[in-house]
């Protein structure tokens, strides 16, 4: 019994002097993949404006709204999916690769936050709304679109 207590303390010590080790070299290798994508990533970072998305395309789009559930309730995008923006790698098991991922909160801050932990963890179909949720229903919501290409009214 005592043998093993003894080896199952240098276990435990051995693991803990590993540790920090371990830790350092899983933060370089985070800080080396999020070097990569800033190296690459375009201008934009993946920010597109509520006048790019064409009233038909929504419905083809996964919304998701990071902002914490309090606030989803208030009054969300419709269709929207509340995903608090801290949560995201948590839950991307739940966020497709395969069409375009909308993420969006009050302002565009948080939901970029959001945005830029998922495209780093390879989602390059993530796509951040820009002045997010006041700026999409100052800009028209869902006619956003046609708004902007209307002609001007004399």
């Amino acid at each position: 019994m005592t043998l093993r207590l003894y080896a199952l303390a240098a276990a435990v010590a051995a693991s803990l002097t590993l540790a920090p080790k371990a830790h350092a070299d899983t933060k370089a290798a985070v800080i080396d993949d999020m070097a990569a994508y800033l190296d690459f990533v375009d201008y934009g970072g993946g920010v597109i404006f509520a006048e790019q998305i064409p009233k038909e395309a929504w419905a083809r789009i996964l919304v998701i709204d990071a902002r914490d559930a309090a606030q989803y309730a208030k009054g969300h995008i419709p269709g929207a999916i509340n995903m608090e923006w801290r949560q995201v790698l948590a839950r991307r098991s739940e966020i497709p690769r395969d069409r375009m991922v909308l993420i969006y909160c009050n302002t565009g801050s948080l939901s970029a936050q959001a945005g830029f932990a998922l495209r780093v963890a390879g989602w390059d179909n993530v796509r951040i709304l820009q002045g997010g949720m006041e700026e999409w229903k100052a800009k028209g919501g869902f006619d956003a679109a046609a708004k902007a290409t209307a002609p001007a009214r004399h």
